[in-house]
């Protein structure tokens, strides 16, 4: 952080803490814009423009909440770092690794990104429970929304009998060939 401020009623130490999270979480979205665009971009094959024009959705409303998200740090005192050399740095993940793919190889690898991107920010609300009430609401309904994009990407993917055509891979590699 480099304000000697936050908002009221949190420590600085807590805000801290609160800002370092959220400026993951915003790290992680920025990511997910971006592969989100680069999906919409490279998807090709049967179910073609549903899903190209199922995304751009997607892309406009994470893009609006990495801008809630970086408002909140800039609230606290923080100073939020979107550039892609910073995103580039500071993700835990690999980049996302389908160029040209069908529709379902890239929805099969999407689930997965998907996963932990909710995962991570389910982790941000249960650990900004003693800490930050606004930011944990700002988590809650940011997850709110991401599950049901992911969802959407399931929709695709599942059976009759509601099984996920690549369940069980750990890779977006794994999971598109799942479903090829």
């Amino acid at each position: 952080m480099s304000s000697n401020y936050t908002v009221p009623g949190i420590e600085q130490a807590d805000a801290e803490r609160v800002v370092q999270t959220l400026q993951h979480r915003l790290t992680a979205l920025i990511d997910l814009q971006l592969t989100l665009k680069h999906v919409h971009w490279n998807v090709v094959g049967p179910m073609f423009i549903g899903v190209h024009e199922m995304l751009d959705p997607q892309v406009d409303a994470v893009r609006v909440m990495t801008d809630d998200l970086a408002e909140r740090i800039a609230t606290m005192g923080g100073q939020p770092v979107g550039t892609p050399g910073f995103v580039a740095k500071t993700r835990g993940w690999d980049d996302y690794s389908l160029l040209r793919a069908t529709t379902i190889q890239h929805l099969a690898a999407l689930d997965l990104v998907y996963t932990g991107v909710v995962t991570d920010h389910r982790a941000a609300i249960a650990e900004f429970d003693d800490l930050d009430l606004v930011s944990q609401d700002k988590m809650i309904a940011q997850t709110e929304q991401l599950e049901m994009f992911q969802w959407f990407v399931r929709a695709h993917l599942e059976d009759s009998a509601g099984q996920l055509q690549h369940g069980g891979t750990d890779t977006e590699q794994a999971a598109a060939a799942a479903v090829d």
